[in-house]
């Protein structure tokens, strides 16, 4: 960089030109505040980085005040720019050494370059540069000293405030107090803390602390809002008229000057704190100061204060969901039990604890082998091993042992599972097992219950076929005795009607015991005419009910398949004696075939009361009653019939469904596949 040219001045001899100092720190600031900046940085050892605002501050005002000094006398030093540097460093957290060296630093800076000029300094003027630079550094020391002492004390003295864990609103209230006994233009002070969008009083001092107190303002669009984006203050010089300020209490005290701060927690706003003052249109550096100190010790507090109500919190709701947790484990009739990663017993519940047969305190901390007895520790070992490994719960193991309660062997059934953090981190394996003895006692005797029943009907089933085919053909014969009268004849027919019927009944019989046991209705296919077949059931039928019409309707086309036509017969037939028993008397049950494509559908159809609504989705299983008291004395129970025929039909690949209305009747529509399914075929 080229030296600007430098003023001359005659000497006392009037031959020898002389450099005037005012004129050097005018003409060299720039290359002096580089120098001083550069020498700073290499003193605070990477404190600041290059170029940051507060470093250079009030400095280039600093050395044009210093050049004023030196040519007009040391009135022309502005106090201001003194105690401005003071109060900058005090916010950096600088002491006095730190403040001296800065000074000291710029007093070598200025005598370097004035040591590289060619020509010298005019008589007396490096003179009056030491002594402005001397009343600068005094000046700034002396405030820098007292603020900072006057800072301690009232930091004291906030200190004094804490030590009783005071709730948060006393704590704000003596902190503000604390101010305004350090601070005497100071006539009201108050915190606003953030609630949602909103800025509510939370503690308050001097005038009209009763009014402020609870008080709400919008956050939106607010003068706090606007200085929490900026991180900078706010002042207001005339509160009590100027429209930004939303409390209506302080523009009734008539307070002047305003000043607030944003109180912070890092990028967080927590609320704003002011002071206002009646008597002062402004606020002194110092005092300005000391309420910067003041909000960064409330800010400090509230976040503090946060935190440990958080804490608190969680602490209170972790206790109360370990008690709850505790209740619940020793209520519920489930042993529970919690085990870490090495199968340590972290956590159990006294069921659980009398199962392994241990104290209760003895479990915690303790394996697993440990605790349970030996016999039982393998199986269960392997299946939290197995959770373990694989992360997926284990349901639905067994374990028996000796039940030492009712005697005998016991039962037992556990379930294990993962038990991870939010994060996903395996923490162990969870536990449950539940008494399934009474459940397994129940169940045994429920078995034996239905086997003895089923076997009853099988052997009933069978032996009644013996005396009921003696008395049909007993009745037989005497019905081709041509000297029986007519009364006796029609005694005849209805023997022979009975028996038919209990024999339908006992083949359901039969059927039903066969299903329940385990072999299924047996069936033979061949290729049959389904005409032919539902005509001959159709014809037997109509001998035991003279009374009734029973037409049989073919639609046309193909009719043949492969069935087996007993089956077959047997759905027909209880079709249409179920039909027989529910139609009204004096009406016919109509049957027809129709062909459609791979199906043969079959459709019993008859009129008379609807079936009930409520019964249509159990009317296909065994051993309903399908008659409700308001219903009258009429039967409707279908017993086994229906059963028997929606078994036939399914075995045949087949399907059956019922539709029921006053206006329409009844019709069972039966759907009979041409190739039925091959054997051991499970309908869907």
């Amino acid at each position: 960089m080229q030296e600007p040219d430098s003023r001359s001045v005659k000497g006392l001899t009037g031959s020898e030109d002389r450099l005037s100092a005012a004129d050097f720190l005018r003409a060299h600031r720039a290359l002096l505040l580089a120098d001083w900046e550069q020498a700073v940085l290499e003193h605070l050892a990477g404190r600041a980085p290059p170029r940051e605002p507060w470093l250079i501050d009030h400095l280039p005002e600093l050395l044009s005040a210093l050049a004023d000094a030196v040519e007009f006398g040391p009135e022309a030093l502005d106090r201001h720019l003194e105690v401005a540097h003071a109060i900058a460093r005090l916010d950096e957290g600088f002491d006095l050494g730190e403040v001296a060296q800065e000074y000291a630093l710029l007093r070598r800076c200025i005598l370097r370059r004035l040591e590289a000029q060619e020509q010298r300094l005019r008589p007396g003027d490096l003179t009056r540069l030491e002594e402005a630079l001397d009343r600068v550094v005094t000046r700034s020391m002396v405030f820098f000293w007292d603020m900072k002492q006057r800072i301690l004390q009232t930091l004291d003295r906030m200190a004094e405030a804490t030590l009783d864990d005071p709730d948060m609103e006393t704590l704000l209230e003596r902190l503000l107090t604390r101010l305004m006994e350090s601070t005497l233009a100071v006539d009201a002070a108050a915190v606003m803390l953030l609630e949602g969008e909103e800025l509510v009083v939370r503690a308050a001092v001097g005038l009209g602390t009763g009014q402020m107190m609870g008080l709400r303002a919008p956050l939106a669009g607010s003068t706090t809002q606007r200085a929490a984006a900026l991180r900078r203050p706010f002042f207001i010089r005339s509160a009590a008229t100027d429209p930004r300020v939303l409390l209506e209490p302080l523009r009734q005290q008539g307070l002047r000057a305003l000043y607030g701060l944003p109180l912070m927690e890092g990028d967080r706003l927590l609320g704003v704190a002011y002071m206002g003052s009646r008597t002062a249109f402004a606020f002194s550096d110092a005092d300005t100061l000391l309420f910067h100190a003041v909000a960064q010790r409330a800010s400090a507090h509230i976040a503090r204060t946060e935190l440990h109500t958080r804490e608190r919190q969680a602490r209170q709701e972790a206790e109360r969901s370990l008690a709850q947790l505790d209740s619940l484990l020793d209520a519920v009739p489930v042993g529970i039990a919690f085990l870490d990663t090495h199968l340590r017993y972290l956590r159990v519940n006294d069921l659980l604890a009398n199962l392994n047969r241990k104290p209760l305190e003895a479990h915690k901390g303790r394996t697993l082998r440990e605790m349970v007895r030996e016999g039982a520790a393998d199986p269960i070992e392997r299946a939290l091993r197995q959770v373990l490994d694989t992360g997926q719960p284990v349901q639905d193991v067994l374990i028996e042992g000796p039940d030492l309660k009712r005697g005998g062997l016991g039962y037992w059934r556990a379930d294990y599972f993962p038990v991870r953090t939010p994060d996903g981190v395996l923490l162990g394996v969870g536990s449950t097992v539940v008494d399934i003895n009474d459940y397994k006692r129940a169940e045994a005797a429920l078995q034996q219950s239905i086997d003895f029943r089923e076997e009853l009907l099988a052997v009933l089933g069978h032996d009644l076929r013996n005396p009921l085919h003696a008395v049909n053909a007993s009745a037989f014969m005497l019905g081709r005795f041509e000297g029986l009268d007519a009364t006796s004849r029609r005694s005849v027919d209805r023997i022979r009607k009975a028996t038919a019927r209990m024999g339908r009944m006992i083949n359901d019989i039969l059927d039903f015991a066969r299903t329940r046991l385990g072999g299924g209705i047996p069936m033979t296919t061949q290729h049959v005419d389904m005409v032919e077949l539902c005509q001959n059931m159709l014809e037997e039928l109509q001998v035991a009910y003279p009374e009734r019409p029973l037409p049989l309707v073919a639609h046309g086309g193909n009719l043949e398949g492969q069935w087996d036509p007993d089956r077959v017969t047997q759905v027909l037939g209880n079709l249409v004696v179920n039909a027989l028993q529910h139609a009204r008397n004096d009406t016919p049950v109509e049957t027809s075939l129709t062909d459609e494509g791979p199906d043969v559908v079959m459709r019993v159809r008859n009129e008379g009361d609807p079936i009930p609504e409520h019964l249509l989705p159990r009317l296909f299983d065994p051993f309903k009653q399908s008659r409700t008291p308001d219903e009258g004395s009429k039967q409707r129970s279908l017993g086994l019939g229906l059963y028997i025929v929606h078994e036939i039909v399914q075995v045949h690949g087949g399907t059956v469904h019922v539709e029921s209305s006053l206006e329409r009747g009844t019709t069972f529509t039966v759907r009979w596949p041409r190739v039925p399914p091959p054997r051991g075929y499970l309908p869907p």
